[in-house]
């Protein structure tokens, strides 16, 4: 059967999302802002949870209608057929997001939503099922643009970016599907070096070595889809395991971090191998202005801090410079991505960038800075 769906990604990875899903089977595939409409059968929607290391969610479309107040998105969800979507014994939630939406209140969108869903199993089960906001069996999602609405059932569960390892707790500042979208976009090959000498605790290291062992994203966790009626277990079994023998076991990565911080490192060598990686990727203590690079080519890739506050502003204009003067003098043969909300970041390096890709950290604008280390010709006129 085939079902319409919409993919969620930090807003800048679209165009790779788009190619994702295609890999993966999807037809029809349209980006919009901050994700992909895509069509396909429930095998593609399994394979996209699964396997899409940048998207954020998938949700199942079941209807769009038009809207001008509150009671005509009651009467459009409330003929859906909810208890042929999920059970009375599952708990669930309702997201409300909008676009140029006039209504005046979306928590009262989201409680007409509620209700109409109870009141299609009352009519049609004799009982309604509990709400959960926090940690739901089903979430249903409303989407309102200026006049039509769009109701969708979660496929994913916990957002896919949490790839089901235990994480040791150092401050992440970036996601997993969006460090996965840094590194392809940085075009990084598994047979070629990848340093990230700001590591903190681990991210873009434990993604690397999942692309790098081809090793899809979501083998260690559950979905949303599970607990779904029309769920195919066999159907998913085979998804899985397919996934699982297609894992490689190469003999060596050169893949490494370092961090000046010993806890970020401690924490990255923990998360390592709570996921079984260990032994791919070399994580050190290190300060990256004193670090030189570990063969004539590579990647390298960091998420230097952003200074929030003016004090840590200024420490940064001085940092820069240094960090700067760094790469010129170890890092000659490299590209080097900086993925940053401080756009002074080329200017006080010195450096000037062969490409600026703008990236979407939550609502905070970002850029991806490549400067390609090409001894001694890379200073700003």
């Amino acid at each position: 059967m085939m079902n319409h769906y919409f993919a969620i990604c930090p807003r800048g990875l679209e165009t790779l999302l788009q190619d994702e899903l295609a890999a993966l089977g999807a037809t029809e595939l349209k980006i919009t802002h901050g994700g992909v409409h895509f069509a396909g059968d429930w095998a593609v929607c399994y394979r996209a949870n699964l396997e899409s290391r940048l998207a954020t969610r998938i949700l199942w479309h079941l209807v769009t209608g038009p809207y001008t107040r509150e009671d005509d998105i009651y009467r459009l969800a409330v003929r859906q057929l909810w208890p042929n979507h999920f059970s009375v014994a599952n708990t669930f939630r309702v997201v409300t997001t909008a676009i140029k939406c006039p209504l005046k209140s979306l928590d009262f969108v989201t409680l007409r939503v509620k209700d109409a869903v109870c009141d299609r199993f009352r009519e049609d089960a004799g009982e309604r099922p509990n709400i959960d906001t926090r940690y739901p069996d089903v979430s249903v999602h409303v989407f309102l643009t200026a006049d039509r609405c769009t109701l969708y059932l979660d496929t994913s569960g916990q957002p896919l970016w949490q790839r089901g390892f235990r994480r040791a707790s150092v401050d992440a500042p970036v996601k997993e599907n969006l460090a996965a979208g840094i590194l392809k976009l940085s075009g990084w090959q598994p047979d070629t070096p990848l340093v990230d000498p700001m590591c903190g605790s681990g991210t873009f290291l434990l993604e690397a070595v999942q692309m790098a062992l081809d090793r899809a994203p979501g083998l260690d966790r559950h979905f949303g889809f599970e607990r779904l009626k029309k769920f195919d277990a066999a159907l998913w079994t085979h998804i899985r395991n397919a996934a699982l023998a297609r894992v490689k076991n190469p003999a060596q990565l050169d893949i490494r971090g370092s961090d000046h911080d010993e806890r970020a490192v401690r924490a990255a060598r923990r998360n390592l191998e709570e996921a079984g990686f260990s032994q791919w990727v070399r994580v050190d203590t290190a300060d990256l202005l004193e670090l030189s690079a570990p063969a004539p080519a590579g990647t390298l890739v960091a998420n230097p801090p952003y200074g929030e506050r003016l004090g840590e502003q200024e420490e940064l204009a001085a940092f820069y410079p240094q960090l700067g003067a760094a790469l010129k003098r170890h890092w000659a043969g490299w590209n080097c991505f900086f993925f940053t909300a401080d756009l002074r970041l080329p200017k006080l390096m010195g450096l000037k960038p062969s490409r600026k890709t703008p990236l979407y950290n939550g609502p905070l604008e970002c850029r991806l800075f490549e400067i390609r280390m090409v001894a001694g010709s890379n200073r700003k006129p």
